[in-house]
C-alpha cells in the first residue's frame, strides 16, 4: 500500500488552503430567496471543482428548490462503490455585527480559517476532493468506486432531497455511504459518530386584539399576547428540566445498560464545558448525564421569541401578536408526526383566554443510530488512529442530518459517519471557524479510509 498521498497534501496545502478560500467566498445561504443565484453560482463552482480533480461524470441537477451536484469515478471495476454525501448550502450570517471579520471574506488566524460554512459543511465537502484527488495524483487511479450527491438545502431541512433520492435509486446505488458533517469529541479526539438525533420544528403564533392597543386605555381588560404566549412556553417544561407536554416520551428508548457504560468511559469534563461556555453551571433532564442528555435524550428548545416593541426607550402598548420558534431534538422511536401533534395538544389544553393560537409546522425528521460494529465503520477508526496517532471515540451526536435516516431507509446501505468538525466552531453562529490541524489530519485520515476500505470490507 503506497503512502505518497501524505506528500502530496504537505506539498499542495497552501494551494489546498486558497481554495477553500474561494470556496467560501459564496454567501450560499439556502433559506433566503436573495441569495438563490448564489447558491445555484457555488453548485456551478463545485461542480467544476470535481470535474478537475479527475471526476468522470458531474451533473448540476436541479429540484424544486436548489440543485444537487452528482459526480462519479466508476473504475475501480468490482471494488467497493462508495456515495459520498454533504452540502453546500449554509445557515445566515445574524447576527453580522457579532462577526470579527465578514462571513464571506475568509480569514486565516491562530491555525483556523474563519468563514461561514468553513467547518459546516463546506470545509468538510472539500476535503473529500481533495483526498481524492490526492489518491488520484499519486495511485494512479482511486481504490474504490466513487458517487458524490452534495445538496444545497440541507439547511433547510433537504427538503426535495428524499424525493430525488427515490427517483434516483440506480444511480445512487453504493456499498456503504460516507458523510462528514458530524463533530469530533474533541478537537484532539478523532471521533466516529454512529448515532444522530431527529428533528422537529414549529411556530407558535399567539393574537389578541385587531392591532396594537394603548396599554392605559385597555391594561387591564384584554389579554396581553405576550404574557400568554410567555405562560404556554413555561407549561412545557418542569423545573428538573424534564418536558411536560403529555405523550412526547412515549415512544423514547432508553439507552442500554451497555452503551451507558460506554458513553460514562469517554473523557467529558462537565466543569470545563461550562466554563467554555461561560455558564455558571450546567442543566438539563434530572437522571442523565450532560454527554446521555447530549445524545440520547430528546429535547424541546425555545430557539426565539418576539412581540412587541423592540425600538429605543418605551411605548405603552399591549401588542396584539406573540410568536416563538421552537425546535425539538428527537431519539429513536419518536415520530415527528406525534411529536407535532403531542405539542400541539398540549398549546390547546393550556392556551389562555383571550388569545387565539396557531401553530406551523417546519423541518421535520427521525433519528438515526446504526450499529458500530459493522466492517466499515471500523475502518474508520482504524484511519482515524492512523492519522491522528491515538483511538477514535464511538460517539452519538445530538444534532440532526435529516437525510442519514433517508438514505437508510431507501438505499438500505450502512452509513458511516467521518467528521473532523469540532462542537466550539461556532457553525451556525458568528465567527464560524474550521481548525486547519483537523483540515490537515483530516485530509490524511480520508486517504488512509479509502485505502483500506476494500480489504475491510472483504473481512
Amino acid at each position: 500500500m503506497s503512502a505518497t498521498f501524505p506528500t502530496y497534501l504537505r506539498t499542495h496545502h497552501e494551494e489546498h488552503l486558497a481554495q477553500l478560500q474561494e470556496f467560501l467566498r459564496f454567501p450560499s445561504v439556502s433559506t433566503q430567496p436573495e441569495h438563490a443565484q448564489d447558491v445555484r453560482a457555488c453548485a456551478e463552482f463545485l461542480a467544476n471543482m470535481m470535474r478537475s480533480i479527475g471526476l468522470d461524470k458531474v451533473e448540476v441537477m436541479d429540484t424544486p428548490g436548489h440543485p444537487v451536484i452528482y459526480g462519479e469515478r466508476l473504475r475501480a471495476g468490482d471494488k467497493p462503490t462508495v456515495l459520498i454525501y454533504g452540502h453546500y448550502d449554509v445557515q445566515p450570517v445574524d447576527p453580522i455585527e457579532l462577526w470579527d471579520t465578514p462571513p464571506f471574506e475568509p480569514t486565516i488566524r491562530d491555525g483556523r480559517v474563519y468563514a461561514r460554512g468553513a467547518s459546516d459543511d463546506k470545509g468538510q465537502v472539500f476535503m473529500h476532493l481533495k483526498a481524492l484527488e490526492a489518491l488520484l495524483q499519486t495511485e494512479g487511479e482511486l481504490p474504490v468506486n466513487v458517487k458524490l450527491l452534495i445538496e444545497g438545502e440541507e439547511e433547510i431541512g433537504s427538503r426535495h432531497l428524499e424525493s430525488f433520492v427515490a427517483a434516483h435509486r440506480d444511480l445512487l446505488k453504493a456499498d456503504v455511504i460516507v458523510i462528514s458533517d458530524t463533530t469530533m469529541l474533541a478537537p484532539d479526539q478523532p471521533s466516529v459518530c454512529y448515532g444522530l438525533r431527529g428533528l422537529a420544528a414549529l411556530q407558535v403564533d399567539v393574537r389578541g386584539a385587531k392591532g396594537d392597543l394603548h396599554s392605559g386605555l385597555y391594561g387591564g381588560a384584554v389579554q396581553n399576547p405576550i404574557h400568554a404566549l410567555v405562560h404556554l412556553l413555561d407549561t412545557m417544561h418542569d423545573e428538573q428540566g424534564r418536558i411536560a407536554v403529555e405523550g412526547f416520551y412515549d415512544d423514547v428508548i432508553e439507552p442500554s445498560a451497555e452503551e451507558r457504560a460506554s458513553i460514562a468511559e469517554l473523557p467529558f469534563d462537565d466543569a470545563q464545558l461550562a466554563h467554555d461556555l461561560n455558564v455558571p453551571e450546567l442543566f438539563g433532564e434530572t437522571g442523565y448525564s450532560t454527554l446521555e442528555r447530549l445524545w440520547v435524550r430528546p429535547t424541546l428548545e425555545i430557539n426565539g421569541i418576539y412581540g412587541g416593541y423592540q425600538g429605543a426607550g418605551t411605548k405603552t402598548v399591549i401588542p396584539n401578536e406573540a410568536h416563538a420558534k421552537i425546535t425539538c431534538r428527537l431519539v429513536p422511536d419518536q415520530d415527528p408526526e406525534r411529536v407535532f401533534a403531542a405539542i400541539e395538544a398540549h398549546i390547546q389544553r393550556h392556551t389562555p383566554p383571550g388569545v387565539t393560537v396557531r401553530v406551523q409546522r417546519f423541518d421535520a425528521g427521525r433519528a438515526y443510530v446504526t450499529p458500530f460494529d459493522h466492517p466499515a465503520i471500523q475502518q474508520a477508526a482504524r484511519a482515524y488512529e492512523k492519522a491522528y496517532g491515538k483511538p477514535a471515540a464511538f460517539t452519538r451526536m445530538g444534532g440532526s442530518i435529516g437525510v442519514v435516516e433517508t438514505f437508510a431507509r431507501l438505499l438500505e446501505v450502512p452509513i458511516v459517519m467521518m467528521g473532523f468538525a469540532s462542537s466550539d466552531e461556532n457553525f451556525h453562529a458568528p465567527n464560524e471557524f474550521f481548525r486547519i490541524d483537523n483540515f490537515n489530519k483530516g485530509l490524511e485520515t480520508l486517504g488512509w479510509y479509502w485505502l483500506g476500505l476494500e480489504e475491510a470490507l472483504k473481512g
